[in-house]
């Protein structure tokens, strides 16, 4: 491959490996660093229910050894990642004995759905306006226009989604304000469906794309100013080419690699969803799955989303690493023979 040897490929394979390894023990760590257990607190949180239960001691010593909880900390941890290989994540402890992955399987799609748009037009109308920002043949009356679409970056996405349920949902009455779909159509691959789910979607993502784009405008409006000064740049707007030509493929081509390289670090973001919007919305994604099994202390369903969110940015950040060359010809992995 152009620009690359099969040293750097194989290191960049290995440390993406350890990073899969890394960021999974932390996942397995990190909630049994928190007090108590999944267990205790699902029995208390029935006896504020039901009232007194008989036998409690003894209902939370077996439904620990029923999930393997009473085992020493090491055992757990080599059971969690035979279990990580098998792509088994077991049943899940707040809603037994529905499986951890039934649950992240189905709120996966929506999350998809609604954060891969929300995220390619956040980042396409962010890096273009941050191009033409940056640019110095940017038309005057461009310029000052620019940045007035950068306004609502300074509000929180989670603030700015209530404000659009107030304004949008209840005063103006002219889009739903919670949940994915309404009940009252039959879910499946038919036309009235597709339509109340894009119906129910445009709120979450304007909230995200108006909040977010402005991140991806700053941040490639510095790297388009640095590429005007470069000789290359320079030599182009000489050589007489076209003002496109020389937008594109001289300034954004080269000018957006950082930009893409924060793309593909946010990619794990379209697995684990957004947590704020998703609960605001009432939106059944991943995140408000996530929410609901932190919360809960569930063990197996926090384990399953996070080591999806690890397995695609890890593997996101490695294809672009290998991919770097042939978006950019200056970049090469090759030793200098010299």
């Amino acid at each position: 491959m152009r620009g690359l040897t099969k040293e750097y490929v194989l290191q960049r394979f290995l440390m993406y490996l350890l990073t899969i390894w890394l960021g999974s023990t932390l996942i397995f760590v990190i909630p049994r660093l928190a007090p108590g257990d999944p267990v205790s607190a699902m029995v208390g949180r029935l006896s504020l229910d039901a009232g007194y239960i008989e036998n409690a001691d003894e209902l939370i010593a077996s439904w620990k050894a029923r999930f393997g909880l009473d085992a020493p900390i090491h055992v757990q941890y080599f059971r969690y990642w035979g279990n990580v290989f098998r792509l088994n994540f077991g049943y899940s402890l707040s809603h037994f004995p529905t499986e951890a992955w039934t649950m992240v399987r189905g709120a996966l799609p929506w999350s998809l759905g609604l954060l891969t748009v929300a995220t390619v037009l956040s980042f396409s109308i962010g890096v273009t306006i941050g191009s033409l920002m940056g640019w110095r043949r940017t038309p005057r009356w461009l310029q000052l226009i620019l940045p007035s679409s950068l306004t609502f970056t300074a509000i929180p996405y989670f603030m700015f989604g209530i404000m659009l349920i107030y304004l949008v949902a209840f005063e103006l009455d002219w889009l739903p304000a919670t949940g994915a779909y309404s009940r009252r159509v039959d879910p499946g691959w038919n036309l009235p469906f597709i339509k109340n789910v894009l119906t129910h979607a445009i709120l979450p993502v304007v909230s995200i794309v108006l909040t977010s784009m402005g991140g991806w405008a700053l941040g490639m409006r510095g790297l388009m100013i640095s590429v005007n000064n470069e000789d290359y740049f320079l030599l182009a707007q000489v050589k007489g080419l076209s003002p496109s030509r020389i937008f594109f493929r001289y300034g954004v081509r080269n000018a957006i690699l950082p930009a893409l390289t924060a793309l593909a670090l946010g990619l794990g973001g379209l697995i684990s969803g957004s947590i704020l919007v998703e609960f605001i919305f009432a939106y059944p994604g991943t995140g408000y799955t996530l929410y609901q099994a932190i919360i809960s202390q569930d063990y197996t369903v926090t384990q399953a989303i996070a080591n999806l969110i690890i397995l695609v940015t890890a593997t996101s950040v490695f294809l672009l690493d290998l991919l770097y060359p042939f978006i950019d010809p200056r970049i090469t992995y090759k030793r200098d023979m010299r």
